[in-house]
């Protein structure tokens, strides 16, 4: 039987390139095998774990030699847990790949020959940028709680009592509460069995604020003595805002549930993006790297020239993140979110800002988009990772836009969509903008200019 379809066995390998995935990729007899924590230029020993018909995964067992790419990385877990994947790999070659990603997902996927992807923007900190985490609860055979990410490919928590991609002043807090629920003696939720209560930590911080929303996401709306504990949590962490539970009672991966209870504080922190001021609430959408999408949202705006007299449509709104510092610059802006709650504080930002020519539509944008009856002079999309519903583009088609701006965190479904909306030489793509999003991660954000072919 050929070498390559031997599960278990050892085998030497040279590392040439990097997978969407963030899995190094080398190759035995033509065929492709994905180790995780490599990096392109490593010569190692891995263990063929899993065995496809045309690729295989293996599980590094020794580097032989390391690439010129590979560094220390910063976290002492990281070649076990699974919110990084590439902090051993130097920041700069991070870059490169991202933007390779996005080029090779254009040509491939896209059709495009030459795609005109410009040079990828970097984040300001590839450190302690995001502004948000929510860690699963879990506790360990000797009764200690433990909060962290799980493993990869697993749901065995890795604990934490800090990470180095989150902000650091919500380090202590991380490992603070976590002896104070350990304290109180609450039950921690059994995915298994469905029983215990408390599931998931939630931490988010206003990096230009510094304030801080706490939240305990709970199978249960009653958590003893939780008043008295809240109310200490307010007082010992003097940027901390609010403390809630959100409850969610349900099986299943889905982290939050449709109902938020406040114990103490406020309901939401304030943030400051674009010289505004946005309410954020614990389950709601926002740009977690609030630097980086600074520099997105300067870019939009010089790409957009917008004056007073055009129409713009925010689809996939959310609270209003780009919509509103879009909105100042045209006469008038819809947004189209299908949470209600991103509605709401879209709807309470724009008024906290004295911004009024907005109109915010609560669904689908499939099925909101057909029915405004507006033509409008620039469409921003900013999807999901899912990319577009196909009835989105269709419809695009029809209104007919000048300007469309897709703003996307999945170059796959960005190639996918883009090649639609291109069909029949109506629109053509200007450029696409890289931007780094998501250090130590393979996750690349990217901006695409589309207006209408006019060759």
């Amino acid at each position: 039987m050929n070498q390559f379809y031997q599960q278990g066995q050892l085998i030497e390998l040279e590392i040439i390139d990097l997978a969407n995935s963030g899995d190094g990729v080398g190759k035995l007899d033509g065929k492709a095998i994905f180790v995780p924590d490599t990096v392109s230029g490593d010569r190692i020993l891995a263990r063929v774990t899993h065995v496809k018909k045309q690729y295989a995964y293996g599980k590094l067992q020794e580097i032989i030699s390391s690439s010129p790419h590979r560094v220390r990385p910063s976290c002492i877990v990281a070649d076990k847990c699974g919110g990084c994947q590439w902090q051993h790999i130097d920041p700069q070659y991070q870059l490169k790949a991202k933007e390779n990603q996005v080029i090779q997902a254009l040509k491939r996927i896209g059709g495009f020959d030459n795609p005109s992807v410009l040079p990828i923007l970097p984040s300001p900190d590839s450190l302690g940028y995001r502004n948000k985490a929510t860690y699963p609860l879990k506790r360990s055979t000797t009764g200690t709680v433990q909060a962290g990410y799980y493993q990869r490919n697993t749901h065995q928590i890795i604990n934490l009592n800090q990470c180095p991609i989150q902000d650091t002043r919500l380090n202590p807090i991380l490992a603070e509460v976590k002896q104070d629920i350990q304290a109180q003696g609450w039950s921690i939720y059994n995915e298994k069995t469905g029983t215990g209560k408390l599931r998931h930590l939630g931490l988010r911080i206003g990096k230009k604020t510094g304030e801080i929303f706490l939240t305990l996401v709970s199978s249960s709306k009653k958590i003893p003595n939780f008043q008295e504990q809240a109310e200490i949590w307010l007082q010992r962490y003097p940027n901390l805002v609010g403390v809630s539970i959100n409850y969610n009672p349900h099986q299943g991966n889905k982290i939050f549930g449709l109902e938020t209870f406040n114990y103490v504080g406020r309901h939401h922190l304030i943030e400051e993006f674009g010289q505004l001021h946005f309410q954020l609430s614990s389950d709601t959408f926002f740009q977690v790297n609030t630097e980086a999408a600074e520099i997105l949202l300067s870019v939009l705006l010089e790409k957009l020239s917008l004056t007073v007299e055009k129409t713009l449509i925010d689809a996939y709104c959310g609270v209003g993140t780009f919509t509103l510092p879009l909105a100042q610059k045209v006469a008038q802006a819809v947004g189209i979110e299908n949470n209600q709650n991103s509605i709401t504080q879209a709807e309470n930002n724009a008024k906290i800002n004295g911004i009024d020519n907005i109109k915010f539509y609560t669904g689908n944008v499939e099925n909101i988009l057909p029915f405004l009856n507006i033509f409008p002079d620039i469409v921003v999309l900013d999807p999901p990772r899912k990319g577009c519903d196909r009835s989105v583009i269709d419809t695009l088609r029809k209104i007919n836009p000048p300007l469309i701006i897709y703003i996307s965190c999945q170059p796959s479904t960005l190639a996918r969509d883009l090649k639609k909306l291109c069909q029949e030489d109506l629109y053509k793509v200007e450029s696409i903008q890289p931007i780094d999003f998501f250090p130590q991660t393979p996750h690349v954000e990217s901006m695409a200019v589309i207006g209408h072919n006019i060759d």
